[in-house]
């Protein structure tokens, strides 16, 4: 595997001459916390996000339990109104019917 890494003309200066394995040696545990703190921020905002959807998500489900149930209710009103108005439907035929036979009659 081969990293390669790109620095500044004056801080190669610096670095000349030096150990360059013992630097990466002494400075590793403070990458990998700095890239763990970034990994944990990340997803940290990941996790808001999905939890703001999640929120966003709730909300419209319960807006269409709302929709539903109101629905159900007027499915309800309109099933009792349509059974109504069958029966004075039948009442009114019976009557015609029995109109329309008083009147043959005579």
């Amino acid at each position: 595997m081969k990293i390669e890494v790109i620095i500044p003309r004056e801080r190669f200066k610096t670095l000349k001459g030096k150990d360059i394995n013992a630097l990466l040696r002494e400075n590793l545990p403070k990458a990998e916390e700095t890239l763990k703190a970034e990994r944990e921020e990340f997803l940290r905002e990941r996790v808001e996000k999905l939890e703001e959807k999640l929120r966003e998500m709730e909300d419209e489900i319960e807006e269409l339990r709302e929709f539903y149930e109101n629905a159900l209710k007027d499915k309800e009103l309109m099933m009792a109104e349509r059974e109504r108005l069958r029966r004075e439907n039948a009442e009114l035929n019976a009557k015609f019917e029995e109109n329309r036979k008083k009147v043959q009659k005579t």
